[in-house]
């Protein structure tokens, strides 16, 4: 009951009209993201983050929410419609929706990822909403030893999942562990890495890093390397399911959720994986199994698609709980919730959450903004796809050269931010990928602080860290991230060279 009297007050607070406004516009900038194929989120949210400076803290996080789970839901339409997926996350979407959309049933591909996208993304929620306390509840009870490996387990699985390669991903960590330590020495007062500019005495702004990173590295790299690419575009039917198309839907919605919505409770969750195992799933459940892979199963979209937002809303719970962000997109919200003062993790709820409710609740309101947008409104949706790419990177360059400009007026923070971009450029040119430089960068202290506090309480003694049952656990853990996923790989290389011959 009081889980429900706290969701009825962040209800009130996210249904003033002001609150309701930025939903909407977070919702509809969401969806133009994903429907606009290479941009994502986390370049979206990046590039708004200067606007944390001027707007109110609960607006502005049910904003950057909106555009996130609104990227998810757009991310089909280009999916379906050109085979081009918006998001990561979009990627099986377009296996069997491009499929239905050559044999003329665009609509009703468009329908069932749009509805599944909308079910699965309000049963998360409701899980959210009464998971989350309970998991800050014990999260309270961690101390510096425990607080210290979690962040180390937060650094290992965002380095070894989000990129290709495990070493590329530390390399990144240690780049932006590196960038964390510029400035003052919060427990000395001396100045460290500094190189005797007065402008890093402060250290580097984690808004600066993640525009530059994401928004001006993604619209320098298109500059430089993305050729010019025909796209041939399926015609859009009317977006309305037959009773057989809703009843093979419905299974595979419930179905999906329940898979996708535990991986994005890990920090080695993310998107991919639950769509790619629901697609499984769906495959060798349907009773139609000749229609993947040739005209398009329905099922092969809503399963998908669902797991997707299903996994997507229950990212939040790592992040408002623990203070561990699991995917690009989360990086960033993390910092933008550090650029109000506010510390995500298990004291969350008690110091801040009003705006915790309020966020929680946005997402319920969201949800049914974004059913509104996505059915009725394919067709405008499909017609951003006609704005020329250079007007588009033009347009994202211009306006992180202006949030970075408006937070501190200086001419300093601008030649960092494209030395930043050109450094995203290399990143992405060789694999390496950008969240964790931002996860380092904002961790990285913490990390150092709660390792200090752990330190003195053993009395200058490492054994702290093997003495308490928790941090033995998260010890045991950050090792099984790192060498089962190896293990796994060997062993299935192992049984295909057998299989072979």
């Amino acid at each position: 009951m009081e889980t429900l009297n706290l969701l009825m007050q962040g209800f009130a607070t996210a249904a003033t009209p002001i609150n309701l406004l930025w939903a909407f516009v977070g919702c509809m900038i969401g969806t133009a993201v994903g429907v606009l194929p290479g941009i994502g989120p986390a370049v979206a949210v990046a590039m708004l983050l200067p606007i944390t400076v001027k707007v109110e803290a609960t607006a502005s996080m049910i904003f950057f929410a909106g555009i996130y789970y609104g990227a998810m839901y757009g991310g089909s339409t280009t999916s379906i419609l050109l085979n081009t997926p918006g998001e990561a996350g979009s990627m099986v979407t377009a296996m069997e929706g491009n499929k239905m959309a050559k044999s003329g049933r665009a609509g009703a591909a468009l329908a069932t990822a749009a509805i599944g996208s909308f079910v699965a993304g309000t049963i998360a929620t409701v899980l959210v909403t009464f998971f989350a306390p309970l998991v800050a509840e014990y999260a309270v009870r961690l101390g510096p030893p425990e607080y210290f490996m979690l962040m180390v387990l937060a650094f290992t699985t965002v380095s070894a999942v989000l990129g290709k390669s495990t070493l590329r991903g530390m390399v990144a960590l240690f780049v932006g562990l590196a960038m964390g330590l510029i400035g003052i020495d919060q427990i000395t007062g001396q100045a460290r890495y500094t190189g005797g500019v007065p402008e890093l005495m402060d250290g580097i702004e984690v808004v600066l890093i993640a525009v530059g990173l994401f928004a001006v590295g993604e619209a320098l790299y298109n500059v430089m390397y993305e050729g010019r690419v025909d796209e041939t575009q399926n015609r859009l039917t009317s977006t309305h399911m037959t009773k057989e198309e809703w009843k093979r839907s419905w299974p595979a919605w419930i179905r999906a959720t329940f898979i996708g919505f535990p991986f994005g409770t890990v920090p080695a969750g993310g998107s991919e994986i639950p769509t790619f195992l629901s697609y499984a799933a769906e495959k060798k459940l349907s009773k139609n199994k000749e229609e993947f892979g040739t005209t398009g199963a329905i099922e092969g979209v809503a399963g998908p698609e669902a797991a997707n937002n299903a996994a997507i809303t229950a990212t939040l719970i790592p992040l408002l709980t623990l203070g561990i962000p699991t995917s690009n997109t989360t990086a960033i919200l993390l910092g933008a919730f550090q650029n109000y003062g506010i510390q995500p993790g298990p004291q969350l709820f008690d110091t801040n959450g009003a705006l915790v409710w309020a966020l929680i609740a946005s997402m319920y309101i969201g949800n049914v903004m974004l059913l509104i947008l996505n059915l009725p409104l394919v067709g405008l949706w499909v017609k951003l796809l006609n704005i020329p790419k250079s007007y588009l990177y033009a347009g994202i360059l211009v306006f992180s050269t202006l949030g970075v400009y408006g937070m501190r007026q200086s001419a300093f923070d601008l030649v960092l931010l494209y030395a930043i971009g050109l450094l995203g450029v290399v990143m992405r040119r060789f694999d390496f990928p950008a969240a964790p430089v931002v996860v380092g960068m904002i961790l990285g202290p913490l990390a150092e602080a709660q390792m200090r506090n752990a330190v003195a309480i053993g009395e200058g003694k490492w054994s702290i860290f093997l003495e308490r049952p928790g941090s033995v656990t998260l010890i045991i853990l950050v090792l099984a991230v790192l060498i089962v996923p190896r293990l796994l790989r060997r062993w299935a290389a192992r049984k295909m060279a057998l299989a072979q011959a």
